[in-house]
């Protein structure tokens, strides 16, 4: 054989190699609901982008998913980690288990955080969703903490606050609120036999019920029963203060990532512009971080006032909040 022969036999065989490289699905785990997760990932699948999810389950989902990612970091089977919300992954990143991974998306959120750490994008709040019969005629609940108020004894439901959002939200209060308030409001909630529930669905399910007159949980539970047309309305809490407490969705690559080519461009797709506002048409999440974006129609023209936390204070917070939530309040 010629050496110009060889030589195209070498760059054909090659380029086959990069060409079966690049149909390798890339591996993502995401604790973003399944049935939304799976409209934009076959969206990004019709664009030629391959992609082999793997989820988790409803009450401890990116809990669950920072544990398998921190036991597979010598050999990890994920290529990007798509969570929806960003405590973990402050988390992730800070033991190595993810990789900075710069976007345009979410820059200037959280410090240096968003956009040239991880992309960031999609936002959910915590919020109060009201039973509208029940609640007729009755002082509006405005705060998180008047939850606490005795009116409201055996009235109020929450997530059981050690997964999830409700453990993010709870750091957070922690973390401003300071240990003696955050103690005083765990207690008041246990005198007045809240309802610990194990998810955030359940929550918005006893208020649709009429179980809870009140119930702490995502903008996205209650805007789902709200386009039901299911008895409930929702408020923004702490207008009047920092804002509502509110999480966005985060997406980086994993370290050592067997398809690094793959889990970069997976990141860029998730985190364009496109995405975010089908998320929000879909009802994954209720608010942009970019500002020319619509939010979902529930929320109304005036954007409330959101709450971002810095996530090195709520993670400084989370242990010891978790520790102080088994003590006074489970």
């Amino acid at each position: 054989m010629s050496a110009l022969r060889r030589c195209a036999a070498a760059l054909a065989a090659l380029l086959l190699a990069s060409l079966a490289e690049a149909s390798e699905p890339a591996v993502l785990y995401t604790s973003a609901d399944q049935e939304h997760a799976e409209v934009i990932l076959q969206a990004l699948q019709r664009q030629g982008l391959a992609v082999r999810a793997v989820f988790d389950a409803e009450a401890s989902k990116a809990v669950g998913l920072e544990r398998r990612l921190t036991a597979e970091r010598g050999r990890p089977v994920a290529d990007v980690f798509w969570n929806s919300e960003f405590l973990r992954t402050w988390r992730l990143l800070r033991a190595g288990v993810l990789q900075a991974t710069p976007a345009s998306a979410g820059a200037g959120v959280a410090g240096d955080f968003c956009g040239r750490q991880v992309a960031c994008f999609g936002v959910r709040s915590r919020v109060l969703a009201l039973h509208r019969p029940s609640m007729e005629g009755q002082p509006r609940p405005t705060s998180v903490a008047d939850l606490a108020d005795p009116r409201w004894a055996r009235r109020v439901a929450i997530a059981r606050p050690l997964f999830g959002t409700t453990s993010t939200h709870f750091a957070a209060l922690h973390a401003a609120w300071g240990e003696a308030r955050f103690v005083e409001f765990l207690q008041a909630l246990k005198r007045n036999q809240v309802m610990i529930l194990p998810g955030n669905g359940d929550v918005r399910d006893a208020v649709v019920a009429g179980k809870a007159w009140i119930g702490l949980t995502d903008t996205d539970d209650v805007v789902g029963a709200l386009r039901r047309g299911q008895p409930v309305d929702m408020v923004f809490p702490d207008q009047s203060a920092d804002g509502a407490f509110s999480v966005y969705m985060t997406a980086a690559v994993v370290s050592h990532a067997a398809h690094p080519a793959e889990a970069a461009r997976l990141v860029r797709a998730l985190s364009a512009e496109a995405v975010e506002r089908r998320l929000i048409e879909i009802g994954a999440v209720q608010m942009p971080l970019r500002a020319a974006l619509p939010g979902a129609p529930e929320i109304g023209a005036q954007r409330p006032r959101l709450w971002f936390v810095d996530p090195a204070r709520i993670e400084a917070s989370l242990d010891r909040s978790i520790r102080l939530i088994r003590e006074h309040l489970l």
